[in-house]
C-alpha cells in the first residue's frame, strides 16, 4: 500500500507541485530493495530517497514520532498505519493522502 501524501496529494487535487511524497506501509528495507536507486536520506526515520528517471521521490513508511527531546525531530519513531501516520501530521494538506488506485483522497 501506498498513497501520494502531503504535495504530493496536492497535486493529484489540480495544484502544481515538484515535492512528490510518498507514504507507504513497506519498510525502508524493502522500499530500497524495490527500486534500484535509493539514498537513505532519513533511513533511522524510515525515509527514503527513490530516483525513477531523474525523479526523486521521498518515500516514508507509516510512524509514529515518539520522545521528542529538541522539540524539533523524534529521537525515536515506531512503524504504523496510516491512520495514525496522518493524524502524526499537521493540520493541512500534509495531513491528506491521496490513493491514485481508488483515485480519493
Amino acid at each position: 500500500m501506498a498513497y501520494y501524501a502531503g504535495d504530493g496529494a496536492r497535486f493529484f487535487v489540480r495544484y502544481e507541485s515538484d515535492d512528490i511524497d510518498i507514504a507507504t506501509n513497506a519498510p525502508p528495507e524493502t522500499i530500497q530493495a524495490l527500486f534500484p536507486k535509493t539514498v537513505p536520506i532519513g533511513i533511522s526515520f524510515g525515509i527514503v530517497l527513490v530516483i525513477v528517471e531523474g525523479h526523486s521521490y521521498e518515500v516514508a513508511t507509516f510512524r509514529n514520532d515518539l520522545d521528542y527531546r529538541d522539540g524539533r525531530r523524534p529521537s525515536r519513531v515506531e512503524f504504523t498505519t496510516a491512520e495514525e501516520d496522518a493524524i502524526r501530521r499537521d493540520f493541512t494538506i500534509n495531513g491528506m493522502f491521496y490513493d491514485p488506485i481508488q483515485k480519493k483522497v
